[in-house]
């Protein structure tokens, strides 16, 4: 078994997020600060991220989105791109299918949230600031994406402190979530992901070295659910945190870990993937990678290489058992369960 090394620790964020009116949840349903949902019913959601998203750092004590903002709701590409562009916090409401083309720039301080179990941006993405416009602390939740012309959504440009939770993702034309170009303090957690190839992206390319000592992300309870490859595969970064997921039907493989990044996987369930675990991938140099606690149900054996750094030193987290993983999954992950 390759063991981890660890590295000064960074406090964690312990903020509440008070967004229980905005997303239309029963009076006294947030959660108090600290506490676990319920599993595997998950009948309230978390109020604040867990992982990457939820450390102080840059400047930024955690992810709070658009709190203090105005709350608007949002039923055209017209008034969505209007808000998300704004200099000042929002919390955005979206409501209905929005048809948009191209993508949508989003700027700091901003909650995009879906109303119940129907909003939806098709044909389009959301793209998480601009060269000149950080997309720093920003919420993505409860909202479907079909059929983008680029990315689902893309965390670029050196984003930090980026929580994007219990969306459903698919069909897009490249990747659905990719997050790269110097992006940092992200959590990626409860998604379902489906009908589509490259999934999930972490790291530009394997001449984009200013990813170096970034990229520091956290995969909790996602639901790869027949999707083929990228979950995530990455470059450079460390560590990377991929826990309590959920692999099915895999048809290229699960996490690949290329060109020097370390990447930590555990406690996930991987069923009919034959090759869970990548060290490198393609033309791309191996990385590094831990594993620990997996189930390997009808699966390949995972490979693995040299040491990571323990995201313990960054955050704490609750970890699920592996073997409840794909019912915890399939009954919280996705739209309509916040």
């Amino acid at each position: 078994m390759t063991t981890l090394r660890s590295r000064r620790r960074i406090p964690a964020a312990a903020l509440t997020i008070a967004l229980a009116a905005a997303l239309a949840m029963p009076a006294g349903a947030a959660l108090a600060t600290g506490a676990v949902p319920a599993r595997p019913a998950l009948a309230v959601a978390e109020s604040s991220p867990t992982g990457f998203a939820s450390v102080n750092a840059l400047g930024q004590n955690g992810t709070t989105g658009g709190l203090g903002g105005p709350v608007v709701t949002v039923t055209n590409g017209t008034d969505l791109a209007y808000y998300a562009g704004r200099n000042t916090p929002y919390i955005i409401m979206v409501s209905g299918r929005i048809q948009i083309s191209g993508m949508i720039t989003v700027v700091a301080n901003k909650s995009v949230l879906g109303v119940g179990s129907t909003a939806e941006i098709t044909g389009g993405g959301l793209q998480l600031g601009s060269t000149t416009r950080p997309g720093n602390n920003v919420i993505i939740r409860n909202i479907r994406f079909t059929g983008a012309s680029d990315d689902s959504i893309s965390v670029t440009n050196k984003a930090h402190h980026v929580w994007i939770d219990h969306n459903d993702l698919s069909d897009g034309y490249d990747g659905l979530l990719d997050i790269k170009r110097e992006s940092d303090y992200v959590t990626v957690s409860w998604n379902r992901f489906h009908d589509h190839s490259k999934t999930a992206l972490l790291g530009h390319s394997d001449t984009y070295t200013a990813d170096i000592g970034k990229l520091r992300v956290t995969y909790h309870h996602n639901f790869f659910d027949g999707t083929d490859q990228r979950h995530p595969r990455v470059r450079f970064a460390e560590p990377v945190h991929v826990y309590n997921n959920y692999y099915r039907g895999n048809a290229l493989y699960g996490v690949a870990s290329t060109m020097n990044a370390g990447v930590l996987v555990e406690g996930n369930y991987f069923r009919d993937v034959a090759h869970p675990i990548y060290v490198g991938y393609d033309k791309s140099g191996p990385g590094r990678v831990v594993e620990r606690n997996n189930i390997y149900d009808n699966s390949g054996t995972p490979q693995t290489a040299g040491t990571v750094v323990e995201p313990r030193t960054y955050y704490s987290y609750p970890l699920d058992p592996a073997a409840n993983v794909p019912a915890i999954v399939e009954a919280g992950a996705g739209v309509g369960r916040i």
